[in-house]
């Protein structure tokens, strides 16, 4: 099937990884998107190791399908050649402090002059206002404010945060859907949007039941590893080998599970007879639970739980998952060509459109690869463009004609 946003062309002015990844979900979708870079290019282009060939892992998980030029914005030149991009484009995306995009002329008041339907998409760490608005924000420190590193881990050890950058990414997905919302919004109405969204907003999402739960019993959640406070057996056991997770998040697996590990009494155990009875035993149960997972080897235990129908997942590392046969099935894992790296391969974005993943032709762009073919679209002569790249208002690749 055609892509939906095949007619739509976004102007990003975002680093890091927040704002590119919900500009990449747009270009997957089919936008053309301009990624505007500073001088020296997106910052987390060096967020490495691990780098493959010359893009760290951060920056080539968030930038495919864009076209990138680098420009000098605190130059009268470089915020002419940004407001043509703008004018061009019907989503514009920015992530800077508070007062610099009014400093620099690319706030929503500004953007809107130049072109009165556009959406407007502002994404910054703690919201744009508030005590806290005007400071820096990243994915470890929101999930530190957030109260999520204080539910991850063992209690009575060191926080920890998740391993994935979810605030970041999170965000990325909640900026696409706003986007895609206010695109529809325009099409109904021809009316253009200002949106915002915060790595907070996002952060305060992933702890909402938690925040529910407090609400409610003014309780302070604890972290509890592998398991959740609220079902029970639902968290990872050890085996002979390993560990393994289970989910016997309702009263029929609990019983399955009983009768798979061969102490069926458990079922019949008045603390365990109910989900609520067993996330208040807890401390009773698992040590029951796994005093039998224990003498069973990871590969039998899974086999087992297929055959008796109980959730139950191996613990992978991210080597297995890549080699895994499921995710293979899947299609997550894209071959794409590259002009640095021969095997190059991504992760698809998450959905299935007619049967297919929608996935971006390009790769993730060179710092500034695009900037010479950008600024012709845009009009400007080969001499203008000579002249702003001596004097340092554009960027080309090096060993550009």
């Amino acid at each position: 099937m055609s892509l939906p946003l095949a007619d739509i062309k976004v102007c990003d002015l975002t680093q890091n990884l927040a704002g590119p990844y919900c500009s990449q979900i747009l270009a997957d979708l089919g936008a053309d998107v301009v990624k505007v870079e500073p001088p020296g290019g997106d910052l987390a282009r060096a967020w490495g190791p691990p780098f493959w060939g010359s893009g760290s892992a951060l920056s080539l998980s968030v930038n495919r399908g864009k076209r990138s030029i680098v420009l000098d914005l605190k130059t009268a030149s470089g915020k002419d050649v940004l407001r043509r991009i703008a004018t061009e484009s019907d989503v514009f995306v920015q992530a800077s402090r508070p007062g610099v995009a009014e400093r620099l002329g690319f706030d929503y008041a500004s953007i809107r002059a130049l072109r009165e339907d556009v959406i407007h998409l502002s994404i910054s760490a703690y919201g744009g206002t508030g005590p806290f608005s005007h400071l820096p924000g990243y994915d470890p420190l929101m999930q530190a404010y957030s109260g999520l590193m204080s539910l991850t881990g063992h209690e009575g050890m060191p926080p920890t945060r998740v391993g994935g950058a979810v605030i970041d990414y999170g965000t990325g997905m909640w900026a696409a859907t706003a986007v895609l919302a206010a695109l529809r919004h325009r099409d109904a109405t021809g009316k253009g949007s200002e949106l915002e969204t915060s790595l907070l907003d996002t952060s305060l999402g992933w702890v909402s039941y938690h925040l529910t739960g407090y609400m409610s019993t003014g309780e302070v959640p604890a972290p509890m590893g592998s398991g959740v406070p609220a079902i029970a057996p639902y968290q990872a056991f050890a085996t002979s080998d390993g560990h393994v997770m289970i989910a016997a998040g309702n009263d029929i697996l609990f019983k399955r599970l009983c009768e798979m590990l061969e102490v069926p009494e458990l079922a019949d155990d008045s603390r365990f007879l109910t989900n609520p009875l067993r996330s208040a035993n807890h401390d009773a149960l698992i040590p029951l639970v796994e005093a039998r997972t224990k003498v069973l080897t990871t590969s039998r235990l899974l086999e087992l739980t297929r055959e008796y129908e109980v959730p139950c997942s191996g613990i992978q590392d991210i080597g297995e998952v890549v080699a895994d046969p499921q995710v293979a099935a899947n299609e997550m894992l894209v071959s794409a060509p590259h002009p640095e790296v021969d095997d190059y391969r991504d992760v698809a974005l998450p959905m299935r459109m007619g049967g297919s993943r929608p996935h971006a032709d390009r790769p993730p762009p060179l710092t500034g690869e695009h900037t010479l073919e950008v600024l012709q679209e845009l009009g400007f002569s080969k001499k203008d463009v000579a002249d702003m790249i001596e004097q340092g208002v554009a960027e080309a690749p090096k060993g550009t004609p």
